[in-house]
């Protein structure tokens, strides 16, 4: 297959926008694979800012970094995506080159914790403001379960609403998939 799967699509976006020395976002930790890449990119001088609200994935997560000398590239907040622009140092902001969202529910954990489109709105809204110009905003949602569609409805309400001189919105999916695959929206700052 020529096309790109979703994850790797998500992945090369990330590659496009974060470099050694830049600040970054995992938004939704869960196991940590996001938090991992986006800590490789930004090398050694550079920063990430991790968010979950299950102190299991913070746990998991820390566990990973650890195994590949990477913890201490990384800040961990045991707090919703929601309270970005509480957490990032201001010195940090406008500096902000890439952020990932993989909503839904930790996989392997409580499938009664589900991220929610009000916080993951107020997430994005904040990051739009504090983030570099040219910064990426990846969104994977995950809709195969009733709350994942209801915040995938709201999402793409909102995304289409952001003024396209604010930012440029993308939608990448697959559209003859069975069983509700998994897509992007990416989100650039102008």
């Amino acid at each position: 297959m020529k096309l790109e799967r979703i994850l790797p699509f998500a992945r090369n976006l990330l590659e496009l926008a974060v470099k050694p020395g830049d600040i970054a976002i995992d938004a939704t930790v869960g196991n940590g694979h996001d938090t991992i890449f986006l800590a490789n990119l930004v090398g050694s001088t550079g920063r990430i800012y991790g968010f979950d609200i299950q102190d299991e994935a913070l746990m998991t997560c820390k566990t990973k970094l650890r195994e590949h000398d990477l913890l201490e590239r990384v800040t961990l907040f045991h707090t919703g995506h929601e309270h970005v622009m509480e957490c990032i140092p201001p010195l940090h902001f406008g500096k902000i080159t890439g952020a990932i969202f993989n909503l839904g529910y930790l996989p392997g954990g409580d499938k009664n914790i589900v991220t929610v489109p009000q916080t993951t709105i107020q997430a994005i809204d904040q990051l739009l403001e504090i983030m570099a110009p040219e910064g990426i905003i990846v969104i994977v949602i995950y809709h195969g379960h009733p709350e994942g569609a209801v915040e995938r409805d709201y999402l793409l309400r909102y995304v289409k609403s952001i003024d396209q001189s604010m930012a440029h919105v993308l939608e990448y999916r697959f559209l003859n998939k069975k069983n509700n695959p998994p897509f992007i929206i990416a989100i650039e700052k102008r």
